[in-house]
């Protein structure tokens, strides 16, 4: 498979304007307070969001392998955002956070690796709900934060991830199609 250049203009031009409506808001009100980072961190978020939807888009495929780019992009996106925004275990900085940017990269490299086919994606995918659902786990282990109500909603809104990435995992499955049977290596008689 060859894989096919995203169009960036599309991105962009959805980036810029998102980005825009906190710059307008925060003309109008002090609840909406920005600063320059914030913008470039929402902004490479929200390109890179984008640029890999359009690389995902350009590879053509079936109704389902779209889908299954759709819901991997979007937990992507929302388990970062959601991270980056309040942290999935507890409220605020937690260093067991930064274990929760693991899926992310499973999904990337694993994605790159199998060069965007269906039947690898769906490995891949599922690789990212494994390591999502893990990840907490193994944070609370080693970090052993204090274990309140924030926590547990962390563990549980985690759970959305996990599906997610799962729920991308099949559809990629059925996008790649009927897998064939193991042949029989038993000699006739």
């Amino acid at each position: 498979m060859t894989l096919r250049r995203p169009n960036f203009v599309r991105p962009a031009l959805i980036t810029a304007c998102i980005l825009l409506i906190p710059l307008v808001a925060m003309q109008f009100t002090q609840e909406v307070n920005w600063t320059f980072s914030d913008f470039v961190i929402m902004g490479a978020l929200i390109f890179g969001t984008g640029l890999a939807f359009e690389l995902l888009l350009s590879q053509g495929g079936s109704v389902t392998y779209r889908m299954g780019a759709l819901l991997a992009v979007a937990a992507g996106f929302l388990s970062v955002w959601v991270n980056l925004a309040v942290g999935i275990i507890g409220s605020g900085p937690n260093p067991a956070n930064l274990l929760l940017g693991a899926p992310f990269v499973v999904a990337i490299v694993g994605a790159m690796m199998v060069r965007l086919r269906a039947s690898g994606l769906a490995l891949a995918m599922l690789a990212a709900g494994l390591v999502q659902f893990l990840a907490p786990l193994v944070a609370l282990l080693f970090w052993k934060p204090e274990f309140n109500l924030d926590v547990t909603r962390g563990l549980w809104g985690n759970l959305i991830f996990v599906a997610l990435w799962l729920l991308s995992a099949w559809l990629f499955r059925q996008a790649a199609g009927p897998s064939r049977p193991a042949q029989s290596n038993a000699h006739a008689a």
